[in-house]
């Protein structure tokens, strides 16, 4: 696999701070249903 810059790769708006993020190896499968950039951002969110 060709080494990308992080610059290149997708992007996403953060649902509970509105801070953009960028795409992850973890995030392969289910990219289409991330909605947040971190744990916390998640955790946040829920309350």
């Amino acid at each position: 696999m060709k080494m990308r810059r992080k610059s290149d790769l997708p992007t996403k708006i953060c649902a509970c701070c509105n801070r953009p993020f960028a795409w992850r190896r973890k995030w392969a499968r289910d990219w289409d249903s991330v909605r947040f950039c971190s744990e916390r951002c998640r955790r946040e969110a829920r309350t």
